[in-house]
């Protein structure tokens, strides 16, 4: 992670917001699973989840998303549940290209922290504390090492 984070910038979830109003907005890319993603999401994200995100930033491919290849030079947002991997995918953007690539800071559950909108996968608008309750699974005990 160390690594990752000197070679990218991160954004945090008010600086985001204020730049959503703006007439140039960020292409917001969430790299997380289809499931996460559909629990909950960033209005205006598209879902490209990491495990397919080099083909999908490149024609040719049955994963290519025309939007995303095209953003090589736009702004564009990296988010995923705590910042981690979506820091990964920026970093991993920025090789491909992605001159603008930036991380959410502290992912959907810090824009859920600050009270932002959160939408699922049928365009419904998520309740806060639900999310919370999605985006903090219980930790088990042999998790904690």
């Amino acid at each position: 992670m160390a690594q990752a984070l000197e070679k990218i910038s991160e954004i945090f979830p008010w600086d985001l917001e204020d730049g959503l109003g703006t007439q140039s907005p960020p292409l917001l890319v969430d790299v997380r699973e289809r499931d996460e993603f559909e629990q909950g999401y960033i209005p205006g994200s598209i879902n490209v989840p990491r495990g397919i995100l080099e083909a999908a930033c490149d024609f040719g491919f049955a994963e290519t998303v025309p939007e995303l290849v095209r953003a090589r030079e736009l702004p564009l947002v990296v988010i995923c549940r705590s910042g981690r991997r979506s820091a990964l995918a920026a970093r991993t953007m920025r090789e491909l290209g992605y001159s603008q690539a930036v991380s959410l800071k502290l992912g959907v559950k810090g824009w859920n922290d600050s009270e932002f909108p959160l939408i699922d996968g049928h365009g419904n608008p998520v309740d806060g504390e639900e999310a919370e309750k999605i985006l903090e699974p219980e930790i088990r005990p042999e998790q904690l090492g």
